[in-house]
C-alpha cells in the first residue's frame, strides 16, 4: 500500500485532476468529503488529505510514503528525510517582495511575512539587514498600516497587491508543487512509487 498525502486547497484540486487524467479515481470526492483518508480505484493507493505545512512532517516521519506539496512549504521546513522526485508544474505562483510604490530598501527595515527563513535569507544575500515580523494572514495589510516596510508573500496574479496599493519589487522564487517521497519508503517501495511516477508523467500527453 502506498499512501499519498496532498495539500488542501488549490493544490488538491489540480492534483486530483492529474490523477483523473491517468485513470486514478477517488472513492469519495476529496473536495467535498470530510474523510481524510480516501481509497482509490487502485487497491494499493490511498490518498491522505492534510494541511500543506503538515505534508513534510507526515512524509519525513514515514507515516506517509509520498506527497504533493508546494515548494514554498518546503522552503520553510528544516526536516529533510525525503526526496524531491518530480515538479508537477501545478498551483504555480511566486514568492515576491512587495511594498508601497516609491519606497526603497534600507538597512534594518521591517519585513512582514509567512516565510521568515526565505525572507531573511534573500535580504542577507543582497547585503541588507532586516527584522522579520511573522504574520499568518492578510500580509498585505502590514505595509498599508505601517506595521512593516515591505512584505514577502506568495503572489499568483498580483491583483491583491494592486487592490491594496502595493507594488511588486523583486521575485525571490517561482513556486510550483512537487512530488516528494520518504527516503525509506522510496527504497522499500521503489517499484510501486516509480510506477506511479511514470503514470503521472503521462498526464499531459
Amino acid at each position: 500500500m502506498i499512501r499519498l498525502a496532498i495539500s488542501k486547497g488549490r493544490i488538491l484540486e489540480q492534483a486530483i485532476e492529474i490523477l483523473r487524467r491517468i485513470n486514478i479515481n477517488c472513492k469519495f470526492n476529496p473536495i467535498d468529503s470530510r474523510k481524510l483518508i480516501i481509497p482509490t480505484n487502485m487497491k494499493n493507493l490511498e490518498i491522505i488529505i492534510i494541511k500543506a505545512s503538515d505534508v513534510p512532517v507526515y512524509i519525513d516521519s514515514g507515516k506517509v510514503d509520498i506527497g504533493i506539496v508546494g515548494f514554498d512549504t518546503l522552503l520553510e521546513g528544516s526536516i529533510a528525510n525525503h526526496y524531491r522526485l518530480l515538479d508537477l508544474q501545478i498551483a504555480k505562483c511566486k514568492l515576491v517582495v512587495a511594498g508601497k510604490p516609491n519606497t526603497t530598501y534600507f538597512n534594518n527595515m521591517k519585513i512582514a511575512t509567512k516565510y521568515p527563513n526565505a525572507a531573511k535569507k534573500y535580504f542577507e544575500e543582497i547585503g541588507l539587514q532586516c527584522s522579520i515580523l511573522k504574520l499568518y494572514g492578510s500580509i498585505e495589510l502590514a505595509p498599508v498600516l505601517s506595521l512593516s516596510d515591505f512584505i514577502v508573500d506568495i503572489v499568483e496574479s498580483g491583483k491583491t497587491l494592486k487592490e491594496n496599493g502595493l507594488k511588486e519589487f523583486d521575485k525571490i522564487f517561482d513556486i510550483s508543487s512537487l512530488l516528494i517521497a520518504n527516503k525509506v519508503s522510496y527504497k522499500i517501495k521503489n517499484e510501486e512509487i516509480n510506477s506511479f511516477i511514470d503514470k503521472v508523467k503521462t498526464h499531459d500527453k
